[in-house]
């Protein structure tokens, strides 16, 4: 449930088949700027888990693939309206049958009569017109709900890409997961967040099968908040793809592989300063493993290093800090698969107990696996000099 401390609380409602990224990127990066996020979906209690679908452009339409489990928080049934300050509705295609259970829409009643912000997306939007919140409202969503919004009263706003979003008085609403910096901004701003030194310029290093949650939840976080955020490859450029995995527990001994979204670089890994950059992430999953045999790789990362600028590394990203040799005598911590990496590159071992625990060390940012992202984002705010307020 909520957390007393922080400075705002904001209600999720999710469901199985939720989109991927637009349930787990605004929840953990809320979290990351000090805002308490409840998950909760009806008929489930906290621990339950809602599946997710992973969505992509193909052919005439979208395709649809298995997503990451998502872990609820809260129980539907225990919900008090008055104890939030602003809901957040994802997408994907569980809004389909929410927008017709009559205790969700209840519940969005309650939170359209009290005015307070509502963020909304893709098809997200169908559980407000099931509401008869978007009666004479301005509003926008991914281009195929636009037939029943329109027939729900809402004033449409035809998107001129994929990034768009619409304010309209306390309800946010975007088109799909590419919008989310500016989602998550406005929602932010609507919660009388503010935002403070932001514009950093942060670097990505990215491979194929770096784990789908690690690159994007991060890097769309820093997006949020203002940051120029650039994603590399080594032997790819701007606009190339690198394929993600999806990792998750099972019931087996050790985790599950699943593909991810296809994540598209920002700019080319040739020729790239790292003096420009005020910061470098790296993200886990499997890319590591050959990253760390790439000799331009270790360069990087040894710049980065010596110029003692932040450094976050999660995940199985510290095996490309342990082949850099820039992990002697400092504290880390790691996946715990990759413990004998870590300890015998001369690290003092950290253990990640629980396992979303983020430790920092002078410059150095170190997670074991995403669950960890709210830490682990907030902690590199904090050596950056970023900072949400109330």
């Amino acid at each position: 449930m909520a957390d007393s401390r922080a400075q705002r609380t904001v209600l999720m409602i999710c469901g199985d088949y939720m989109e991927d990224y637009e349930a787990m990127v605004p929840f953990q990066a809320l979290q990351a700027y000090g805002v308490s996020v409840d998950a909760v979906c009806p008929g489930k209690k906290a621990g339950d888990i809602c599946r997710t679908a992973i969505t992509q452009a193909a052919h005439q339409f979208y395709s649809e693939s298995r997503g990451h489990n998502f872990t609820l928080n809260a129980t539907f049934d225990d919900i008090d309206v008055s104890k939030y300050d602003g809901l957040v509705l994802p997408g994907g295609r569980a809004p389909e049958y929410l927008s017709v259970n009559d205790s969700v829409i209840d519940l969005v009643k309650k939170f359209s009569n009290s005015g307070k912000p509502i963020a909304a997306i893709c098809h997200g939007q169908l559980i407000l017109a099931g509401a008869g919140y978007l009666k004479g409202r301005k509003c926008t969503a991914y281009p195929t709900v636009k037939p029943v919004l329109i027939a729900a009263g809402a004033r449409w706003v035809e998107p001129d890409t994929k990034l768009a979003c619409v304010v309209d008085g306390n309800l946010i609403t975007a088109v799909m997961f590419k919008g989310h910096p500016e989602y998550i901004r406005l929602f932010l701003k609507a919660l009388g967040g503010t935002i403070t030194s932001c514009e950093k310029r942060i670097l990505f290093l990215c491979g194929d099968y770096m784990e789908d949650y690690e690159v994007m939840v991060p890097f769309q976080s820093l997006q949020a908040l203002g940051c120029h955020v650039d994603a590399v490859c080594p032997n790819k450029a701007a606009g190339d793809k690198c394929v993600t995995a999806v990792h998750d527990f099972e019931g087996d001994q050790t985790y599950t592989e699943k593909p991810g979204h296809d994540f598209t670089l920002t700019a080319d890994f040739e020729g790239i300063d790292a003096s420009s950059y005020d910061a470098l992430v790296i993200p886990g999953g499997r890319a590591p493993e050959y990253l760390a045999l790439d000799g331009s790789v270790i360069k990087l990362v040894i710049e980065f290093m010596e110029a003692e600028k932040p450094v976050a590394s999660i995940c199985h990203g510290q095996q490309i800090l342990a082949a850099a040799g820039v992990l002697k005598g400092r504290k880390c911590t790691a996946y715990p698969a990759v413990k004998l990496n870590v300890v015998l590159s001369g690290a003092k071992w950290l253990e990640p107990d629980p396992i979303d625990r983020c430790f920092t060390d002078g410059n150095l940012v170190t997670g074991s696996a995403w669950p960890g992202h709210p830490q682990f984002i907030s902690q590199l705010m904090s050596l950056l000099g970023l900072r949400v307020s109330f």
